[in-house]
């Protein structure tokens, strides 16, 4: 588990690279999309990338605008509010309607131990509408990537496919009856495939 601490985008590549530099990088979300950063600047730092429920970016820049104005007027409450409505924002997304309440509270003390002030710097640093979409450069990404979505998220499932067929080592895998975070929702099947993935291409 890597602890992005630090509120730069740098600093959370460098955290990533040195964390899985020799074998594979385990990444979910905000954490696919700063992974797949590391990947695309430090070529051959892993051996095989696993993506959950993560995006290369918003290709269109007015989105992209849009998306940066949204995440910092939510990184501004962000920074003046307790976490524990940080926290009952944050499951209330539609995104995580498919986590059951016995879920969320099974995650919910690792969430309330956040800072909220880290939590808006990094949000600045590494949100959706700022970081620049890498759709054109996977490509360049030789390792093997598996793109992992629940099969009931349809946006990241789609995502997922699309970015399978765009690097030259790709595959995407659909969880059942999983959304946004099939690690959680479905952690027997995400361990088995998990498990498949690294034996064929770690050993």
């Amino acid at each position: 588990m890597v602890d992005l601490t630090e509120p730069s985008l740098d600093a959370c590549v460098a955290a990533i690279r040195d964390a899985g530099a020799g074998g594979a990088v385990v990444a979910y979300s905000m954490g696919g999309r700063i992974a797949l950063h590391a990947a695309v600047r430090h070529p051959g730092a892993f051996r095989a990338l696993v993506l959950v429920g993560a995006t290369p970016g918003i290709e269109d820049p007015a989105l992209r605008r849009s998306r940066r104005a949204a995440d910092e007027d939510l990184a501004h409450w962000m920074a003046g509010e307790r976490i524990d409505a940080i926290v009952d924002f944050w499951e209330s997304q539609p995104v995580f309607a498919s986590q059951d309440a016995e879920l969320r509270s099974t995650q919910r003390p690792g969430r309330l131990g956040h800072d909220p002030g880290r939590l808006a710097a990094i949000l600045r640093a590494t949100g959706q509408g700022t970081l620049p979409p890498l759709w054109d450069r996977l490509h360049e990404i030789a390792v093997p990537v598996l793109a992992v979505a629940g099969e009931d998220d349809a946006k990241y499932a789609e995502v997922a496919e699309r970015m399978a067929a765009s690097l030259p080592r790709g595959r995407a895998a659909l969880i059942h009856d999983a959304g946004h975070a099939p690690q959680l929702e479905q952690p027997e099947l995400f361990g088995d495939l998990l498990l498949e993935f690294l034996d064929e291409h770690l050993g």
